[in-house]
């Protein structure tokens, strides 16, 4: 039996049906500079208390999953070196070896929704990465997503990634997916990714509404994805984003950068060309994602 620790918090909060929100903890360990991280990791959790719900970040510590940390847990995921990056395909020898890690999007909600979580916020989901017909490579996000019941809040997929190749894949494995007020799929980075969504709603109260109308019906465990896009204020500037974007992909092609190697490359290097904008349009996405998920954690 996979032991899990709880905090209580939020485990009196999940046993009396009050409103709890899943945090990832990748985007602390990994995604962000020192001492940011601590200080956004923070920032999210008192963003989901402001909106009325509890937040569970999760993590594995010393091989025991945690849904939900104190305060020296989380400055342990944002300051020491050793904690590594786990995907849910990592859990199990990770829980066998003992190891520390931060959890991606797929170990983070696996872990949340076997805790009972309905709703998980994170900034963007992994996809179908360019090139696939060659490289075959595809985050693992996508068939946990399919096999998982949580509403995971995003603005969409990382825009260095295929973006229709991903949501055709996503249809494939039958995970539903909501344009937060949009009829657009969100470019992580960027408001709208130019691809169309089929299904729009306006309020938590009406994602709410979905998400009873998918566990109602039963059948397949599979994910609700709701599409909230950045802000146009606070996007990254199109035109900025697509010329880097296409250097940096020239420069992959050039130095043959492959597979695995490709995704941290391109970020990195929007990060620098971009000095620090696509970051700031990140957090920005993680922020408006987090007080949604919140709102409809609340609506729920």
């Amino acid at each position: 039996m996979l032991l899990t620790e709880v905090t209580e918090e939020v485990q009196e909060a999940l046993d009396a049906n009050r409103p709890v929100v899943a945090l990832e903890s990748t985007i602390i360990a990994h995604g962000l500079p020192r001492p940011r991280n601590l200080a956004v990791a923070e920032e999210l959790e008192e963003l989901v208390r402001s909106g009325g719900a509890v937040p569970a970040t999760v993590a594995v510590l010393d091989g025991q999953p945690h849904i939900g940390l104190d305060k020296e847990q989380l400055e342990r995921i944002a300051r020491d070196d050793g904690v590594r990056k786990f995907g849910h395909r990592d859990l199990a020898p990770a829980l066998a070896a003992g190891a520390s890690g931060a959890t991606t999007v797929s170990a983070t909600a696996f872990l949340a929704a076997r805790a009972g979580i309905r709703v998980f916020a994170t900034g963007g989901l992994g996809g179908v990465h360019r090139e696939w017909t060659e490289t075959q490579d595809e985050s693992a996000d996508l068939r946990l997503l399919a096999q998982t019941r949580i509403a995971v809040v995003c603005a969409g997929v990382k825009s260095i990634l295929d973006v229709p190749a991903t949501l055709q894949r996503l249809e494939t494995l039958g995970v539903t997916i909501v344009g937060y007020g949009t009829d657009r799929f969100p470019g992580f980075y960027l408001t709208s990714s130019g691809e169309r969504v089929d299904w729009t709603v306006r309020t938590p109260e009406e994602v709410a509404e979905v998400i009873r109308a998918k566990e109602a019906l039963g059948g397949p465990e599979s994910a609700l994805i709701v599409a909230n896009p950045v802000t146009e204020a606070d996007q990254l500037d199109p035109a900025l984003h697509d010329r880097v974007l296409g250097e940096a992909l020239d420069e992959c092609r050039e130095r043959g950068i492959r597979g695995q190697a490709v995704t941290p490359f391109l970020l990195d290097y929007l990060m620098r060309q971009t000095e620090g904008a696509s970051l700031e349009a990140n957090l920005a996405a993680v922020r408006g994602n987090v007080r949604l998920a919140a709102r409809i954690a609340v609506a729920l």
